[in-house]
């Protein structure tokens, strides 16, 4: 059985934030990261949101392609 593909709508709903296409644009502008930084210890995750990005990228879960990409958002210069 093939895993489901995730949507980066899908990701902020499972983080508890707003998942409509306004709310992640806003939110990817807002939020930035410097370059080392891995995205689970970005200081504007809770802590619930910050172990559910580690484990999932450790676990290499279903999560991890829509995670990726959603680092290399909050690491793109604005």
């Amino acid at each position: 059985m093939e895993a489901e593909q995730h949507r980066m709508s899908t990701l902020f709903a499972q983080l508890g934030l707003p998942n409509d296409e306004q709310s992640i644009t806003k939110f990817v502008q807002q939020h930035t990261l410097a370059p080392k930084t891995p995205i689970w210890e970005a200081p504007f995750w809770n802590s619930a949101q910050a172990r559910f990005l580690h484990e999932s990228l450790h676990q290499n879960a279903e999560w991890c392609e829509i995670i990726d990409e959603l680092n290399i958002l909050l690491h793109s210069p604005a």
